[in-house]
């Protein structure tokens, strides 16, 4: 926590003096807050300064294009009705100006990508579903076992299994090859051929496809599903 920068900004505040800005840690932001409000609800706290009012004027002059006001003026209903505009600014934007004025500008942070499920049936067995050779790079098939559907690609030399259900509804998935992607006929959502949602028209994006567990072996593509009758 900045203790001198918050001294400084309490006592700017009391003189009436804009206050500086400065690197306020995450603790400061209420002290700031409390005597903004403070100063605030002092008799004549509210009432903006005359070299506030001013500055205002020639900023939106120059907003609009219009000449500089003059000195003097109708400035005394111009304070009267800004001055709870000011106020607000003062105790709302003005602390997180402070706050990030000297660190990096705040961000918000990007949401963590969802995290992949792998189904792993704890008695499965290994089914074939194509031969290796009939797996090209880029290539994908469909598989249906009756317990488990889904679709195996190869990407970057590896092999992928992913399930065919629609995380949303459900549904079953088609595969349109030329273009990739795993589509479903409920709601307009595709898929990638790894499970990532490609589109979607949903007011929030579905999961990602599970993922299932795959392996090469003698030449062949296998999965690992239920048993039969599981």
């Amino acid at each position: 926590m900045s203790t001198r920068g918050v001294r400084r900004f309490v006592k700017d505040l009391l003189r009436r003096r804009r206050p500086r800005p400065f690197a306020a840690g995450p603790g400061d932001e209420a002290e700031l807050r409390t005597a903004v409000l403070l100063r605030a609800a002092r008799p004549g706290g509210a009432a903006a300064s005359e070299e506030f009012v001013a500055g205002l004027h020639r900023r939106l002059a120059e907003e609009l294009g219009e000449p500089a006001p003059a000195p003097g003026g109708n400035r005394r209903r111009f304070i009267q009705v800004s001055s709870a505009a000011a106020v607000a600014a003062a105790a709302g934007a003005g602390v997180e100006y402070l706050v990030t004025s000297e660190a990096e500008p705040a961000a918000t942070p990007p949401a963590p990508p969802p995290e992949e499920t792998t189904l792993r049936p704890g008695n499965g067995e290994w089914r074939a579903v194509v031969a290796a050779h009939d797996l090209p790079e880029g290539g994908a098939r469909p598989f249906d076992f009756g317990a488990v559907a889904g679709f195996v690609h190869r990407s970057g030399g590896q092999v992928q299994a992913v399930s065919a259900t629609c995380t949303h509804l459900g549904c079953r998935l088609s595969l349109d090859a030329p273009a990739r992607r795993l589509n479903c006929p409920c709601h307009r959502t595709s898929f990638a051929a790894d499970g990532v949602v490609l589109t979607h028209q949903l007011p929030v994006t579905p999961p990602p496809l599970p993922h299932l567990v795959v392996r090469e072996a003698g030449g062949v593509v296998e999965v690992l599903v239920p048993p039969a009758g599981a």
